[in-house]
C-alpha cells in the first residue's frame, strides 16, 4: 500500500483558486471523465498549474504538441478579472489508478482542494448500460447525480438532475464522495449512462450540459462533443491503448491525442 506521502502535487504556477469548482478526470466508465475533462481544457483555454506524481505512477511521458506531460495534470483557467466568472480546476489523466493508489489519490486531490480554498469537486462518471451503440446515439441518455452533503444535493435537486438513489460508485469518485461526506466538502458526482466497452463522447456530452447548469458565469456548448463523437471516441481509444502498452514497455509510442 502506498503511503500518503508517496504522492505529491506539484505546482508549477501559483493563481488564486478561492471558490473554484474542481473536476475529476481520473478515467471511468466510457472514458467519460476524461472527455469531459479534455473539453473543458480546450473549450476554457485553461493552462496547467501543476502535476501529481508518485514513484508509483507508470513510467510514461505523453507527449502533447512536442511538450512531456505527466500523466497526472492540473489545469486552472486564467487570472480573475472585473468581468464575473467561474473558476474551473481539471486533474486529469490517462491511466486508470491501481486498487492501492485510490485513496491516496482522492485525499491528496481533496487535501489540495481544501488547501486552495475551493468551494466543489464535481466527479464526472459513466454508469454501465447494457445497450448497443445505436441504442446509445439515438436514445435521450439520462444524467444522475449524488452530492456528498446536503447543500450538494439541493444543489442537484434545484437544477432538475435525477438523484441517484441506489447503486455503487467505485474508484477515485466512490472515495471522493465518501471523503466530502466525512469532511463536510460538497463533491458531487455526475453520473451519464455510458457505454462500459469504448468511449462514449455522447455520455460526456450530457455531463457537460449538466455542469453547464451548475456554473453561473459560464456557458458551456456540448454541441461539438455530439458533432465530432466518433472522431473523439476513436482518437481516446488509441491514446488509452497505447497508454496501457507504455506502461509496460519502454519503446516510444505516438498516440493521437484529443484536442
Amino acid at each position: 500500500m502506498a503511503p500518503q506521502g508517496d504522492v505529491h502535487i506539484y505546482e508549477l504556477k501559483r493563481m488564486d483558486l478561492k471558490g473554484a469548482t474542481v473536476i475529476d478526470g481520473f478515467p471511468s466508465v466510457g472514458l467519460v471523465s476524461s472527455i469531459v475533462a479534455n473539453y473543458l481544457i480546450n473549450a476554457l483555454s485553461l493552462e496547467q498549474i501543476g502535476m501529481m506524481d508518485s514513484v508509483y505512477f507508470p513510467t510514461v511521458s505523453l507527449i502533447r504538441e512536442g511538450e512531456p506531460m505527466n500523466p497526472v495534470r492540473i489545469y486552472a483557467g486564467k487570472e480573475p478579472t472585473a468581468k464575473p466568472h467561474d473558476k474551473i480546476v481539471v486533474f486529469i489523466s490517462e491511466f486508470q489508478p491501481p486498487p492501492n493508489l485510490i485513496k491516496v489519490i482522492a485525499s491528496t486531490v481533496l487535501d489540495w482542494a481544501q488547501e486552495q480554498k475551493c468551494e466543489m469537486m464535481v466527479c464526472p462518471e459513466g454508469l454501465i448500460v447494457d445497450k448497443d451503440k445505436d441504442m446509445v446515439i439515438n436514445e435521450n441518455i439520462e444524467v444522475y447525480g449524488i452530492g456528498s452533503t446536503k447543500e450538494g444535493s439541493e444543489l442537484l435537486k434545484n437544477h432538475n438532475v435525477t438523484i441517484f438513489e441506489e447503486g455503487v460508485i467505485t474508484g477515485v469518485a466512490g472515495v471522493l464522495l465518501n471523503e466530502g461526506k466525512k469532511r463536510d466538502f460538497n463533491v458531487l458526482s455526475l453520473l451519464s449512462e455510458a457505454h462500459p466497452d469504448y468511449p462514449d463522447a455522447r455520455a460526456a456530452a450530457r455531463v457537460i450540459e449538466t455542469i453547464d447548469k451548475l456554473l453561473l458565469h459560464t456557458e458551456l456548448d456540448a454541441q461539438p462533443l455530439y458533432e465530432e463523437a466518433e472522431r473523439i471516441e476513436d482518437q481516446l481509444k488509441t491514446i488509452h491503448a497505447q497508454t496501457q502498452v507504455a506502461k509496460k514497455s519502454p519503446v516510444p509510442t505516438r498516440p493521437s491525442m484529443y484536442g
